[in-house]
């Protein structure tokens, strides 16, 4: 069996693939994430870091959006 590396969203490099495991935050941030997409079991696709570190870009479920490293380093994912 493949063990896949846990770590958190902000870490993921453009080009790779990975899958949210949990989102660790709660609130209006929390519900926010989960609005937009980031529910646990979903891939996410890393498309690009702003040349000033913020935002990132990812492709959740076919759309693309855009996070802070802040908002992304809630999100607990595996690589693929």
């Amino acid at each position: 069996m493949k063990e896949h590396k846990v770590t958190t969203l902000d870490e993921i490099k453009p080009g790779q693939e990975c899958r949210i495991i949990r989102i660790n935050i709660g609130g209006a941030v929390g519900q926010r994430l989960m609005d937009m997409g980031f529910i646990p079991g979903t891939k996410v696709k890393v498309v690009r870091n702003a040349p000033l570190i913020d935002p990132v870009e990812f492709i959740v479920r076919g759309y693309h959006v855009s996070l802070r490293h802040s908002e992304a380093k809630c999100i607990e994912v595996e690589l693929l």
